[in-house]
């Protein structure tokens, strides 16, 4: 972005006397002062701690200008301030008018699962014939999203948007704020139960991604769920539905795999067989999201089987990497929930693997009172005959220790506390070998990212 200071005053309803720094240029913006770029708008939020006492960092980084909020400390003298009265309100508002300005089509995803790896499959096969800018990592909130808007240069053409949500309301916020021509929603499954009781309003929550689409944008959906294709009924909105059966409008009608990838044909294009980088039917539901996205944009065939077979994913979700000892790790520690472990152990157990499989499992957060009975309904997905051991993290994880005890006594199960990670680690150092294979799969909260990364580390062993 490139944009005076007295445009953004403007664009964000400054409420003091800017003149004089009128002709400043501002070419991006930040709300962490340590990642400032030189020519950057600082935006100080107020959450844990209160962004205004870093304004020296910011300026110490680059910073040629400020927001600063009304009520808040005495603003710094001889420095190009715009006060406004909400900080955070002013990011968004200022991201509303940016999108404006650039006016590219707008792509949104949401999904209790898989909403990041689409995003990335959905951006790769765009960038094949557009000028494309996506989410970075998750940023995928009330600040993460007006953030990716004022990340994208002039000369965007598509703009592909992750969007999260814990509460009712988010996604009919987010989805106003960036108004898109399109809608996406993977799936619904148990994240978030905690907060909305019941699937069904999870699948509600999620509708108020079409909120903001326009009168002739497009829906597009996973085909085979049911609370989807209810909802789905009541827009009046162009839509197109993915899946893995014949009703949808392009589906899988054939998959097949090894350790590392997953080959699959479709009902829209059965001469072309794509390949995507992961495992798992449930990546290929993503890759069909991808290409139903593709094929609305008119994106050629070839092109998007080349985006989908070179994809550059956001790190953590189902990525094949080497332990120092030389075992594969299939690491997917960014979050969980019932469905996404019941679909990455089913594929991991198919793998191919010369010496043994095991599996670390943390608890999965925000199930609330159903926790418990959710983490226990696990072990039907564990295969005795293609797990060797399974290593268990965190006090709900007990409810699945305690019922592969009844439903699989032969199965060698360890529990830690989250505490204990270090002596996981140790164990599991102390196992594996270069032919074996391991999966870790749990809830950011639960940390199994330092497991990988102690895993990874030659001098931990």
């Amino acid at each position: 972005m490139k944009m005076q200071l007295a445009e953004i005053a403007h664009a964000v309803g400054a409420i003091n006397d800017f003149e004089q720094w009128r002709s400043v240029s501002v070419t991006s913006v930040a709300f962490d002062s340590r990642h400032l770029q030189p020519g950057g708008l600082f935006i100080p939020l107020t959450g844990e701690q209160d962004g205004h006492q870093f304004v020296q960092s910011a300026i110490d980084h680059g910073a040629v200008a400020t927001l600063w909020a009304r009520d808040l400390a005495t603003a710094p003298a001889d420095f190009p301030v715009i006060q406004v009265a909400d900080s955070l309100k002013a990011l968004q508002a200022l991201a509303q008018y940016y999108l404006s300005k650039i006016n590219p089509r707008v792509v949104a995803i949401t999904g209790s699962n898989g909403k990041t790896t689409t995003k990335d499959m959905v951006a790769a096969v765009l960038s094949t014939q557009f000028n494309v800018t996506k989410t970075h990592a998750n940023f995928n909130n009330e600040i993460g999203v007006p953030m990716t808007v004022l990340s994208m240069e002039p000369n965007t053409e598509m703009l592909v948007v992750e969007m999260g949500m814990d509460r009712p309301g988010q996604l009919d916020f987010l989805s106003k704020l960036v108004s898109p021509d399109l809608a996406l929603i993977t799936m619904i499954g148990e994240a978030h139960i905690e907060f909305f009781g019941t699937r069904d309003k999870i699948a509600d929550a999620k509708m108020e991604i079409t909120h903001g689409l326009s009168d002739d944008g497009i829906f597009v959906y996973n085909g085979d769920e049911p609370l989807l294709q209810e909802r789905a009924a009541d827009l009046t909105q162009r839509q197109f539905t993915f899946g893995q059966t014949v009703a949808d409008a392009i589906n899988a009608t054939s998959v097949t795999g090894t350790s590392t990838e997953t080959q699959f044909t479709t009902n829209q294009w059965p001469e072309v067989t794509f390949t995507i980088p992961m495992i798992g039917t449930y990546n290929v539901n993503n890759a069909l999201a991808a290409l139903t996205v593709g094929n609305v944009y008119r994106i050629r065939p070839e092109n998007m089987q080349q985006a989908l077979k070179t994809v550059n994913l956001t790190e953590n979700r189902a990525e094949w990497v080497k332990s120092a000892s030389g075992a594969a790790i299939l690491s997917d520690v960014y979050n969980s929930n019932p469905t996404a472990v019941k679909e990455v152990l089913a594929a991991f157990s198919q793998t191919p693997v010369t010496g043994k499989r095991y599996v670390v499992l943390g608890d999965m957060l925000e199930l609330g009172d159903q926790a418990d009975t959710m983490h226990a309904s696990l072990a039907n997905a564990i295969d005795p005959a293609a797990i060797a051991h399974v290593y268990l993290v965190g006090d709900h994880m007990l409810a699945l220790q305690a019922a592969l005890a009844k439903q699989s006594p032969e199965l060698a199960v360890s529990h830690y506390q989250s505490a204990d990670l270090a002596t996981l680690t140790a164990d599991l150092q102390a196992q594996l070998t270069p032919a074996d294979q391991i999966l870790l799969k749990g809830s950011h909260g639960i940390h199994l990212e330092r497991v990988l990364a102690a895993l990874q580390d030659s001098s931990e062993n």
